[in-house]
Parts: C-alpha cells; structure tokens; sequence
C-alpha cells in the first residue's frame, strides 16, 4: 500500500510541473488574479494563491507576461496577459506537454 504522504509529495511535484503551463494557457486574454485562478478552478487545476501571485511576478520578471493597473469597473486590479515571448513559450510548451502526453499515455496502456 502507498504511504498517503508520500502520495501526496509525488502528486505536488507532477502539479509543479504542469502549473505554469496552466497558467500561461489561461493568460491568451488579459485576467487578473482571482479571476485567473477561478479560470484554472474550473477547468480542473486549483492553485493557492501563494502560489500564483509569485508565478506571475516571476513569468512577468521573466519576459513573458504584461501586466497593467485598471481601475474600471470597481477596485484597481493588476491585469496579466501573455506577450510576444509568453506566447512563443506557450506554443513550445504546448508541444512538449502533448509529446509528453502521448509518450506517457502509450507507456501507461503497457501491462
């Protein structure tokens, strides 16, 4: 039987592993915080917050998000979308995760 902690740490590192491109994927359209990780909620991948707020300060610092203060339509909030770079490194990901994907996929269906 499988120790549930050590379930657990091996199932954080498989998240760690795809949350950026999560992320990135959900950043095609500007969002901000909350409403970015409502978009990654629903579609099945929650995310703390401790966790996205650095991941986009550090995709931004990186090179591969804008950002920008809007104060329409109620409090100001912090609006990130994928630039040029961001959405180079998306597509790139995008097609090294589906490789992965279907590499993994052939290796599970093995008995």
């Amino acid at each position: 039987m499988v120790d549930s902690d050590a379930f657990g740490k091996l199932e954080l590192e498989l998240r760690r592993g795809v949350v950026v491109l999560a992320t990135l994927s959900q950043l095609r359209a500007p969002r901000y915080g909350y409403e970015l990780r409502q978009a990654l909620a629903e579609k099945g991948m929650a995310i703390e917050e401790g966790t996205l707020y650095p991941l986009l300060r550090r995709l931004e610092t990186q090179g591969l998000l804008h950002s920008e203060w809007r104060t329409e339509d109620g409090p100001p909030r912090r609006y990130y979308s994928l630039n040029a770079n961001g959405r180079k490194l998306l597509s790139k990901l995008t097609d090294s995760w589906q490789g992965m994907n279907d590499a993994m996929h052939r290796l599970l269906r093995e008995e």
